[in-house]
């Protein structure tokens, strides 16, 4: 069975047809560093577990979410220089 995919058709890998490998590798570099500075600050797990669900839930969630089909690095990036630069830009058409 051959399938037929037009020229314009983007066509991204994604770990379960959900979530990009770049993401993904964010998301669990990120859990690792928040578990990691938890363990060394706390001794509580209740605790431990309370500041990773406060800490790695909403990166997660806005993972899964996403912002239209558009890779969270790439939103965190745009996010950044916007706060850098702050301007408003008028486009003219």
């Amino acid at each position: 069975m051959n399938f037929i995919f037009p020229q314009n058709y983007n066509f991204n890998n994604k770990i379960f047809g959900v979530i990009e490998y770049s993401t993904a590798i964010f998301n669990v570099i990120w859990i690792a560093i928040i578990v990691f500075i938890l363990n060394l600050i706390f001794s509580s797990l209740t605790i431990k577990i309370f500041f990773a669900i406060i800490l790695c839930l909403p990166i997660l969630l806005l993972s899964f979410v996403g912002f239209n089909g558009e890779n969270i690095l790439e939103v965190f990036s745009y996010m950044f220089r916007f706060i850098k630069k702050q301007k408003i830009y008028f486009y003219n058409k």
